[in-house]
């Protein structure tokens, strides 16, 4: 501080939950209310002692007229918004709608001082601009939620509006956080904070907090994780392959499958259940008498179609399907019902269902529901017959392509294809341009339609793995990675090994060879040689070597002229 030549600001973000061990004054009066007033009476758990001594130094070397350093103290709440930190669990749980309920630590009566991340960031650019006297200053929202009422609001909006209070099952979801999250969890704490609602001019996000908010809030979790559903519809002919593609979709983009046979048959067995419902705490007299109703409306609407529901019954059970939270939540893939202009419009506009005002005015989609890709599968007559006839008589039976059935199916596909307004006509008003993909007998994987659609469609928009889940996959990853290398590397030096013994055999083969050609060559000059040696031992030498032994004997002055006298008297002879 002797160096500064200006005074400078100092601001340090700290916690609430140095209040927590704090006393009422009147200690038989019940759910106390701190203030800054009282911020020299508070007093932290053993964990956040540290914070605390930090908070005091931080003032203290404020103090004095001629100190040349501001400080201050901004007790934050628990912190919320932007997608999320401490209370990541309870969105993802409910989320993900994997678990009926959603797990509550404790009786969750405690009350949580909160404040939303953009507020505390208008608390803070409030203190630098304003420079207030007072130098500790809280900084929560206008909430006194308890952890319950947080829990099981974040349920309604997100999921399936359960919560579970069972100690046997929040066990092993506590294993998803660490030690001090749970001690921020646990906190029991109302504070009022008047120094930023009276002295500071906050644009708040969430001053109400984030129960009256929560809409807003889950929004912004979406936006901010990027938990976007996605949301496709195939259609096609009949055997073109629609729902073996829904499914590879499904699994690829961990989103759910709309069809309408288990739609109808998910209702009425969720329609049964209530009305046999004996426990009147779970289900109500009128929800019980509701569903009593319907069964029977569905019922005789089977009775009077030959065993299937009336269209506007579908419509409005595949509404509803799509309205749900999982679809809402994950997104869908929608095959095998939409067939006509008429019907998209009756379950995607956004107005009243089947009326004839609706039906002749342009499009007004309920865009939570409609699907955002239309991918139009086709393929040749001679190829869906083909394909058909090559099913096995009970597959065929099950998914009505027998002869009877599947030639009257594709002639009406082609007609709905070709009137004056179409499925895709309706998609098209929307500006949802629908994709053409021609399936062929060269992709019966369908590998090149799955790449065209996941090309169009882009990433999935969901939660990846957790933390361990990713450790896991990391650390199978490395083992794969590791494993391979050492096979390549094997692979390399018994490749180089067989290299050097094949060169080392050809060495061996090309001394042998050498050998053999210097062999075969000395026999040849032998064999060249051996005729005129024959010819000088039969013809030759006998003579000469007579002439030779008697010039020996004699020993004439001009021995070669003895020598030619000789053969040549020899030869007359």
């Amino acid at each position: 501080m002797s160096n500064f030549k200006s005074r400078k600001m100092f601001i340090l973000v700290s916690s609430v939950m140095t209040w927590t061990m704090t006393k009422p004054q009147d200690p038989e009066e019940a759910d106390v209310v701190f203030t800054e007033d009282e911020f020299r009476r508070r007093r932290p758990p053993p964990n956040f002692r540290n914070h605390n001594s930090l908070e005091k130094l931080v003032l203290k070397l404020g103090r004095g007229r001629k100190n040349k350093l501001a400080g201050y103290v901004v007790a934050c709440g628990l912190q919320y918004g932007m997608g999320e930190s401490l209370f990541h669990y309870f969105f993802k749980v409910s989320w993900l709608m994997q678990v009926p309920k959603v797990s509550l630590f404790g009786p969750g009566t405690n009350h949580i001082p909160m404040i939303h991340v953009n507020d505390l960031g208008g608390v803070i650019q409030n203190i630098v601009e304003l420079r207030p006297k007072s130098k500790y200053i809280l900084a929560v929202d206008d909430s006194k939620n308890t952890l319950e009422e947080i829990v099981k609001t974040i349920s309604d909006t997100l999921g399936s509006g359960k919560i579970d209070k069972d100690p046997e099952q929040y066990a092993t979801a506590m294993k998803a956080f660490k030690p001090e999250e749970m001690e921020y969890l646990n906190i029991n704490l109302r504070l009022d904070a008047f120094i930023i609602k009276d002295s500071f001019s906050l644009q708040w996000t969430s001053e109400a907090g984030m129960i009256r908010n929560m809409i807003d809030i889950v929004e912004e979790y979406k936006d901010t994780r990027q938990l976007l559903p996605i949301r496709i519809s195939l259609v096609g002919p009949p055997a073109v392959g629609k729902s073996t593609i829904a499914e590879k979709l499904c699994s690829h983009y961990q989103i759910h499958h709309i069809k309408i046979k288990d739609v109808i048959e998910e209702k009425i067995t969720h329609l049964k259940e209530i009305a046999n419902e004996t426990d009147h705490d779970i289900v109500s007299e009128e929800e019980m008498a509701a569903a009593v109703n319907q069964l029977e409306q569905f019922s005789q609407s089977l009775e009077m179609n030959a065993g299937r529901l009336a269209d506007y019954l579908v419509v409005d059970l595949l509404k509803e399907k799509l309205n749900s939270k999982p679809c809402r939540n994950q997104g869908f893939v929608l095959n095998g019902f939409l067939k006509s202009y008429k019907q998209a419009k009756q379950i995607f506009s956004d107005g009243e269902t089947g009326s004839q005002e609706l039906l002749h005015q342009r499009p007004v989609c309920n865009k939570k529901i409609t699907p955002e890709h239309i991918f139009a599968l086709n393929a040749t007559d001679d190829f869906l017959i083909t394909r058909v006839q090559g099913l096995p008589q009970s597959v065929a039976e099950t998914k009505r392509y027998t002869q009877e059935e599947f030639l009257p199916r594709l002639s009406r596909y082609r007609q709905l294809a070709t009137a004056e307004e179409t499925l895709l006509d309706y998609f098209d008003e929307l500006e949802i341009h629908p994709e053409y993909i021609e399936v062929t007998a060269a992709d019966s994987d369908y590998t090149d339609v799955m790449k065209q659609i996941t090309e169009m469609v882009g990433v999935p928009k969901n939660y990846g793995p957790s933390p361990e889940e990713q450790a896991e996959e990391d650390r199978k990853r490395d083992e794969e990675r590791k494993q391979k290398l050492a096979e390549e590397t094997a692979e390399r030096k018994r490749r180089n090994e067989a290299a050097l013994d094949e060169m080392g055999a050809q060495y061996e083969e090309w001394r042998r060879n050498l050998s053999e050609v210097q062999h075969q060559e000395s026999e040849l000059h032998e064999a060249h040689s051996l005729p005129l040696r024959n010819y000088l031992t039969k013809y030759v030498m006998p003579s000469l070597t007579e002439a030779m032994l008697q010039c020996s004997e004699i020993k004439p002055d001009d021995p070669v002229d003895f020598l030619a006298e000789h053969l040549l008297r020899d030869n007359q002879q």
